[in-house]
């Protein structure tokens, strides 16, 4: 008598109780909603510990590694005045008040014209964070020449505070003008430029490898800091951010350099990627069975996908069936469960048949059968591996 089964079609329609699985489809999206908010804040605050770790470099107020709130409180163990100040107005209202020294950091957001007017209004300057413009502007010259790859550096120059803090290990390197002072030789370039400064001077260092908090302390820094920007009773320690910044009326937004017509076809590609997931992702309802009037019988359906194999040539894929389906009756013979390897499972046939394990392991597990007759072959001992492990579990009703 031949087995037969019943095929069962599934298709999408709607059910008496569609509630759970709309409150499922709502819940889903909440949780999308939920990890999408997530992900935004964590990188809200990562980009924020990014702008507060690199607004921390040079800041007068900072105890970190990269602030230089050591040497604020040794200047004014020297009786400097220091005063800090982080917008434009403040600083030129504190130049105002009598000769005063400028400590001065990176300014991209400010024109030429506004640093010259900063600079100007201060007796001495001396700029911590130097960049090419930085330098034409407020030195007259000079331009970046690379970093200090070595180690300490002699003045080798008649600039008195260098001379006198000794020997340092220059960071970012600098090319002079003619008529500019120049100090600490390291290959071609140099770590400091001096030039005149109305009846003082300009002074360009790199300050984040010698004036910070954990290089303080290292060959002269210390000494070359205090000489350069104690020079006056009062130091104004000028920290620019983007409020100062006198460009924005004449930068052109991202909207303005495009064509007008971008944005329009911007906000359509967006509805329409939209609409196609609506449209893509909508289900009339969750999935159900329904039977189909069709029977298949069981021994079409072996017939059929053995057809198959035959046609594609593949007798080391039928070998594998054969071989899944072995395995799985020799773990049920054996009593072992359903997480038992191929190797436990031919281990506990050869012991139980006593067979040898080499023998098992290769009907089982290694042996690649490449022509049909190899795989008729290996049907063959895998039938006779299961009657002999049946006979030895069960020996009541082994056949005769």
């Amino acid at each position: 008598m031949s087995t037969t089964s019943e095929a069962v079609g599934v298709h999408s329609g709607d059910t008496s109780t569609p509630r759970p699985d709309r409150r499922r489809r709502i819940a889903a999206w909440i949780a999308i909603a939920l990890v999408l908010i997530g992900v935004g804040t964590a990188g809200s605050l990562l980009a924020g510990i990014g702008q507060w770790t690199q607004r921390d470099v040079l800041d007068p107020e900072s105890a970190g590694a990269n602030g230089s709130r050591a040497l604020v409180q040794i200047l004014g163990e020297h009786g400097i005045d220091v005063v800090v100040v982080r917008d434009r107005a403040a600083a030129e209202n504190a130049l105002a008040g009598g000769p005063a020294t400028l400590a001065l950091t990176d300014a991209p957001a400010l024109s030429d014209e506004a640093l010259e007017t900063v600079t100007d209004a201060a007796a001495d300057v001396v700029v911590l964070d130097p960049r090419s413009r930085t330098l034409r502007v407020v030195l007259g010259g000079g331009i970046a020449q690379g970093f200090n790859t070595g180690g300490a550096a002699r003045p080798d120059c008649d600039v008195r505070a260098a001379v006198r803090a000794g020997s340092v290990a220059p960071g970012a390197l600098f090319s002079p003008e003619e008529g500019m002072q120049a100090c600490y030789p390291v290959d071609d370039g140099w770590g400091l430029l001096s030039a005149p400064h109305g009846s003082g001077t300009a002074v360009a260092v790199d300050a984040r490898e010698l004036f910070t908090n954990g290089n303080l302390a290292r060959n002269g820094n210390a000494a070359l800091a205090v000489n350069l920007l104690g020079g006056s009773p009062t130091l104004v320690w000028y920290m620019p951010g983007l409020a100062d910044s006198d460009l924005a009326a004449g930068d052109r937004t991202l909207g303005e350099l495009t064509p007008p017509w971008v944005s329009p076809v911007i906000v359509l590609l967006l509805v329409a990627a939209l609409a196609a997931a609506i449209w893509r992702g909508r289900r009339f309802g969750p999935l159900v069975s329904e039977r189909l009037p069709v029977t298949v019988r069981g021994s079409e359906t072996a017939e059929g996908r053995a057809r198959l194999y035959a046609e594609a040539r593949d007798p080391l894929h039928a070998a594998d069936q054969l071989r899944i389906g072995a395995l799985g009756r020799l773990a049920r013979l054996l009593g072992l469960g359903a997480a038992a390897s191929a190797d436990e499972i031919a281990d506990a046939a050869a012991s139980r048949s006593g067979a040898d394990r080499g023998t098992v392991h290769g009907v089982l597990i290694t042996e690649l059968p490449s022509t049909d007759a190899d795989l008729l072959s290996l049907s063959s001992r895998l039938r006779a591996l299961e009657n002999a492990v049946r006979a030895a579990v069960r020996p009541e009703r082994t056949p005769e």
